[in-house]
């Protein structure tokens, strides 16, 4: 069923309808300053200045401009696998349980030729939901989060309760549902990473959060500090505002750090002695390049082991979860009142989350494309790493933390006073390079540093590292070395 937008126009009778003359004047026009405010103070500038440029340098190139210095824009600013110029393969195991699911009366066509594991997971799948096309609860398809608990409890070996989970239309819902429920404009405090993703500053300042930095410590591959952590509530207390949440992101975004477990430890133990909510992004969970040094251990593993009263947020992919730990079932109705304000996750999402919690297993047919292609992906992904990482640290003026996770490098810059700040040294790439990436003051910085954050996953690493390195030199030949 398509549905229609509503109008609220009162029918007139035919034999009163009469010629209707609007004066070209008589309605002002929408201005901003007729807006919500605090949309006004929002910013992310992963989507930013330099990504609306790079859209229309493409554009150019599409048109058949040949005066540009480059053939492609490459779009380095964000983490998206699968866009056209990068094109990293899809899973197939998901993209056939997926068709499946978009169109049933495929099992026909394909039951000879496709795994029996796939054709079984799609009968399943459409024995809970049905059609895709209609609504699921509004926390996800019941099945789905009985999968996704499972994964948890074989991930952290702790229970996890389906009623729990919170399927969402992504981190970035999921993030925004659980601020907007903690956040009491305008004196409530959420303590975010610097760097950080700029989806939480970007919705602190949608729904009037205060947002309360600690910075992460750089020389020490981007550490996170309880000191640093500790003035920021300090200072929050000197302010008159409440703290009311700590963010961590783990893997990092854009550092890729990993916390060890000792450091987590104490995060949660914080957390305890200022009543603070622990939201847990782990996004990243995954994506790791040096699984045996720098592996992955969730906060609802530590805050199980430690016996914490404390609360975990975890968020997925687009199509993504969360899950709730030691909530009060009063609060986590709240949660679920504001979910079915927008009825449900979209139904193809949680297919997707099914997939994800739910790979094939060895001894099933899917299972060994499924396990080539996901060790081909990761091993990418850690060898571009690597080598961007040392060829990086290799030019005069740059200093990067060889990253042991997640989709990106965050490399330091050394810029001449000329050449301040870093989106000055962004857009010059840009325009000269077509490689589009997120200047530093986008996340976060000290004053007075420089840094950009660019994805690890463009193809012929060796062509796209050459252009960042013939672009630096003559960026400094310009403008001086510092």
């Amino acid at each position: 069923m398509l549905r229609l937008a509503r109008s609220i126009i009162s029918p007139i009778p035919a034999a009163s309808r009469r010629p209707l003359h609007l004066s070209p004047t008589a309605m002002r026009p929408l201005t901003p300053a007729d807006l919500n405010p605090a949309i006004l103070n929002v910013q992310y500038a992963v989507r930013g200045e330099l990504a609306i440029k790079a859209e229309e340098l493409r554009d150019k190139l599409q048109a058949g401009d040949a005066s540009l210095p480059f053939t492609r824009v490459i779009s380095s600013n964000i983490g998206n696998p699968q866009q056209k110029g990068l094109d990293q393969p899809p899973i197939t195991f998901t993209r056939q349980v997926a068709a499946l699911m978009e169109y049933p009366p495929l099992i026909e066509l394909v039951k000879d030729k496709w795994p029996g594991d796939v054709i079984a997971r799609a009968q399943q799948l459409q024995e809970e939901i049905g059609s895709i096309g209609a609504y699921s609860h509004s926390k996800g398809v019941p099945l789905i989060r009985k999968h996704v608990a499972k994964f948890i409890e074989e991930r952290d070996g702790y229970p996890s309760d389906p009623e729990d989970i919170f399927l969402t239309a992504g981190a970035s819902a999921g993030v925004a549902l659980l601020l907007n429920v903690l956040i009491t404009p305008p004196t409530t405090g959420i303590l975010i990473p610097i760097p950080q993703y700029p989806l939480y500053t970007a919705t602190l300042a949608q729904y009037s959060g205060v947002p309360l930095p600690y910075h992460l410590s750089e020389p020490e591959g981007w550490s996170t500090s309880l000191g640093e952590i500790e003035a920021a509530l300090a200072k929050a207390a000197a302010d008159g505002i409440t703290p009311r949440a700590l963010v961590v992101i783990n893997p990092g975004n854009p550092t890729g750090a990993l916390l060890d477990e000792p450091t987590m430890e104490k995060l949660v133990r914080l957390c305890e002695e200022h009543s603070l909510v622990l939201l847990a992004d782990e996004v990243y969970q995954a994506n790791l390049h040096r699984p045996t040094a720098h592996p992955f251990r969730s906060f609802k593993a530590v805050v199980r082991r430690l016996q914490s009263p404390g609360v975990k947020g975890e968020c997925g992919r687009r199509g993504g979860y969360f899950e709730c730990c030691n909530v009060r079932a009063d609060v986590r109705a709240l949660l679920y009142k504001m979910v079915s304000v927008a009825l449900c996750p979209p139904l193809a999402g949680q297919i997707g989350v099914d997939c994800l919690v739910r790979p094939p297993r060895a001894g099933e047919p899917s299972y060994a494309l499924w396990k080539r292609e996901t060790d081909d992906i990761h091993a990418a992904l850690a060898h571009r790493t690597r080598v961007m990482a040392a060829r990086l640290n290799a030019l005069p003026g740059v200093s990067c933390v060889d990253s042991p996770g997640a989709l990106y490098l965050y490399p330091k810059l050394e810029l001449p006073d000329a050449a301040s700040p870093d989106t000055l040294y962004a857009l010059e790439l840009l325009e000269e390079t077509g490689i589009c990436v997120v200047p530093g003051s986008g996340f976060g910085q000290k004053d007075g540093e420089h840094h950009y954050r660019l994805t690890c996953l463009c193809p012929g690493v060796e062509e796209y590292v050459g252009a960042l390195e013939n672009f630096h030199l003559r960026f400094l030949g310009k403008y001086g070395r510092v």
